[in-house]
């Protein structure tokens, strides 16, 4: 069994990981669309709103229950594409890890 101060230098090293991680997701960028490419939201892999792109057809009052519905679409695309590769992501860091089985971390 290895001695205490391995394994405190191994639960660091994760920790450090998990933070490289965490800060590379808000780097990533996924796009989330709906209208047919109507509404564009452009977001990071955290779930940060970095933009939105409305087409220039949809910019009428009557049109405005529409595009508040289009919006909101395309911030749902946007965020199940984010928590996606957010998951992929964290599962590709946590692979190579001596972790327990059923260990879940807190993410």
């Amino acid at each position: 069994m290895k001695n205490i101060d391995e394994i405190l230098a191994m639960a660091q090293n994760v920790q450090n990981e998990l933070q490289k991680a965490q800060d590379q997701l808000d780097t990533i960028e996924v796009e989330g669309v709906s209208g047919g490419g109507l509404v564009k939201v452009k977001a990071s892999a955290k779930g940060r709103i970095i933009s939105i792109a409305i087409d220039d057809s949809l910019i009428e009052v009557s049109e405005k229950q529409m595009l508040e519905d289009l919006l909101a679409a395309a911030f749902n695309d946007a965020r199940a594409k984010a928590d996606a590769v957010s998951g992929q992501e964290m599962s590709k860091m946590t692979s190579g890890l001596p972790l327990p089985p059923g260990f879940k971390l807190p993410f």
